[in-house]
Parts: C-alpha cells; sequence; structure tokens
C-alpha cells in the first residue's frame, strides 16, 4: 500500500501553526475491537498516533495501525472524539437509561441503572502504553459535566400533553473543535458538541441539530477523575454559544462533528431520518465563515429566539432550499479532515464472529452532488 506524504496543520495554545509532513498510508485497520461498533477516530500527528473510539473503549495505535493501548471500563456510551488545543483527546461520553444505554448495558451484561449523565471525557494521550487499561482506576482520564444538554434531556416540554426531551435531545455525541464560526480572526479553537436528537416522526422540535460552543482552557476547575458509582455534576453552567442548524430530522442526530482547516467548515455526519417532508441527507456542511442569525424555532408549543447556523450550498439545491446536503454512505463512524481536502473516513464492519471492526480510508473532497467524495488509491 503506498504512501502519501500529507502536510498537517495542527494548533497548540498561544501559538497559530506548527506544521510537520508524514507519511500516512492510505488505509488503517483498526483490528477486531469487541462487541461496540466504533464511534469516531482522531490523528494526533505531533506524536503520531491515531485514536479509535469504540463504544465502550478508547484504542491508540501507531500510524500503521498497530495496537499501542486502550482504554476500557466504560459501562456508557464513548462517542465521537477530538484532538484539543492542549494535545488531549477529548470525548463525547453518556450515561443514559434509554433504549441506547439499555442495550449497552445489556451487551456488557451490566445490570445497574444509574443517574442520567452527559460528560466530555478528556484523556491524556501519552499515559496509554498498554493494552485495556482501566477507565476509572489509571490515572489518564478526566470529566467534565455537561449541564445544558442534561438539563434539555430530562425537560419535559409542551402544552397539555408533554413531551420528554426538549428539542428531541438524546444525549451528545459529535464533537470538534474550530474557531469561532463567522471569525476565525484571533486563531483561538473552541469545543463545539453536538446534541444527539431522537428520530421521533410525531414531534416538530427535532428537526434542528444543536451544537453547544464552549471555551476549555479553564476547565482545570471542573475536571474530576471518572467515578461510575458517583457520578460527579462539575462543568460550566451554560455555554458560551448555543447553536441551531436546520437540517430536518435525523437519527440520533450529529455522530462525527469535523471541523476542516482546508475549507473553513465544520462537516456534520449522521444517520438520515425518514420524515416524508425532508430528503434526509447523510451528510451536511456548516458554513464556518458565515456569522450566525437570530431566527426563532418552536419548542414545544413556546416561540423560541435562537442563534441559527448557515448550510453550505451545494449549488444543485433549488434557490428557495433551506435544507442543502449530501448522500454519502460513510462517515457517522468517523471522519478526520487531514487539512489539504483529503479526510480518512471510517468503514465499519462487523465480523462473522461478530467482532466490530472499523478501516478508514483516505477520500479526496469534491463537494459533487453525486460523488462528494472519492476514494484515494
Amino acid at each position: 500500500m503506498k504512501n502519501i506524504l500529507l502536510l498537517i496543520s495542527f494548533f497548540t495554545i498561544g501559538s497559530l501553526a506548527k506544521s510537520q509532513t508524514i507519511a500516512l498510508p492510505d488505509s488503517i485497520y483498526s483490528g477486531e475491537q469487541g462487541k461496540m461498533h466504533v464511534q469516531g477516530v482522531v490523528l494526533d500527528s505531533t506524536n503520531r498516533h491515531f485514536y479509535f473510539s469504540f463504544t465502550d473503549k478508547l484504542v491508540k495505535t501507531d500510524l500503521q495501525g498497530k495496537l499501542i493501548g486502550s482504554v476500557t471500563g466504560f459501562i456508557g456510551h464513548l462517542g465521537d472524539v477530538a484532538l484539543g488545543p492542549d494535545g488531549k483527546i477529548y470525548g463525547s461520553l453518556e450515561y443514559k437509561n434509554d433504549a441506547i444505554g439499555k442495550g449497552i448495558k445489556k451487551k456488557l451484561k451490566v445490570e445497574t441503572e444509574g443517574d442520567d449523565g452527559f460528560y466530555v471525557a478528556i484523556f491524556d494521550g501519552s499515559k496509554i502504553l498498554k493494552v485495556d487499561m482501566n477507565a476509572e482506576k489509571e490515572d489518564l482520564l478526566q470529566t467534565v459535566y455537561i449541564k445544558e444538554a442534561v438539563d434539555d434531556y430530562q425537560a419535559k416540554v409542551g402544552i397539555g400533553q408533554q413531551q420528554q426531551h426538549r428539542f428531541g435531545c438524546s444525549g451528545i455525541d459529535g464533537i470538534t473543535f474550530a474557531p469561532s464560526i463567522g471569525d476565525s480572526s484571533d486563531g483561538k479553537k473552541f469545543l463545539y458538541l453536538a446534541y444527539g436528537i431522537y428520530g421521533d416522526l410525531n414531534r416538530e422540535d427535532n428537526d434542528h441539530q444543536v451544537i453547544l460552543k464552549y471555551d476549555v482552557s479553564n476547565w482545570k476547575k471542573y475536571a474530576q477523575p471518572l467515578s461510575q458509582s458517583e457520578m460527579h455534576h462539575n462543568g460550566p453552567q451554560k455555554p458560551i454559544e448555543k447553536y441551531f442548524v436546520k437540517t430536518g430530522n435525523t437519527r440520533y442526530g450529529i455522530q462525527n462533528l469535523a471541523y476542516d482547516p482546508f475549507s473553513g467548515n465544520l462537516f456534520a455526519a449522521v444517520y438520515k431520518g425518514s420524515k416524508p417532508n425532508f430528503i434526509n441527507y447523510d451528510l451536511f456542511v456548516i458554513d464556518g465563515k458565515k456569522k450566525p442569525n437570530s431566527a426563532f424555532i418552536n419548542a414545544g408549543g413556546q416561540n423560541l429566539k435562537v442563534q441559527m447556523l448557515s448550510l453550505v450550498n451545494d449549488n444543485t439545491a433549488a434557490p428557495q432550499s433551506e435544507i442543502t446536503g449530501w448522500s454519502f454512505p460513510w462517515g457517522a463512524t468517523g471522519m478526520l479532515p487531514l487539512g489539504d481536502g483529503q479526510f480518512y473516513i471510517s468503514h465499519n464492519k462487523k465480523g462473522k464472529n461478530g467482532l466490530e471492526q472499523t478501516t478508514i480510508h483516505k477520500y479526496k473532497w469534491t463537494g459533487n452532488k453525486e460523488n462528494p467524495f472519492v476514494m484515494i488509491k
């Protein structure tokens, strides 16, 4: 398999960009990783490691996919992952008692039922040195509580017959670091965290993606070790911003959220919805250069003023269409921009033995309606 030299740009606190040239293969295989499917992938170009999230564990490999170490012991849902400006690995982490949470516990043969709680998990990758390191017992992981998402998840909304889960919030999943949307002049990167959204066909307040924005530079005051028997509630009271993006309803919201420094946009891969009044795309691209605008949405019978983000137009949609996107079968289990218009995209698979795995393949973004990504071979 041939290698291609790529210029990988990355950011460190207090400085704009360093860059280095490293050889990356056209595809990388994760190996078989248990019964839970892959959720996301991230590249630490400085230390030349990949990290794969497999729902109940984080896997660390070298640039050829050789296993270096892993973190296990999660009884929640470890979702999408991203590289922070501090060089640490950030991932969305859910604990809940809905169908997803119960399904995970059934596979893990765990019978306990704890409190609902959503966290950002922060891994120190330099400490992941062997296989099956315990998430609670080893000093390599801290968590920050995301109160805003928990409040929306637990809320009951509506007049008269109430519905659970404000905005259809099912938790959190997609995560990335990007400059301020509409203004990247200072070079600072913020954490953007996307809600999961229930694919409920019988309500209309779940047709937007919801994205929270946080400044993590002061998160040391919140971060606590993971204790799954005594879940903490240390975290920011509110995000800096709360954004909405009209996409139509999707099944469990943005699975992978990825900032592409080459285009300045945020790519959002989803499990497409099934409401008949929408086209139901698999992929949306949020315009990172266009400032948010004020808009009103209906939520539980209330007309709320919110900050709305814009989707990139695919140049083929009717002018009156407010929702543009692409149909593409991959990306919801891993999408990694490389900074030059190329991406690694996960092709997840379950083997005949029932074990989950993925191969990430290198693609070039074209933006074409019929073939938005072309695989590099």
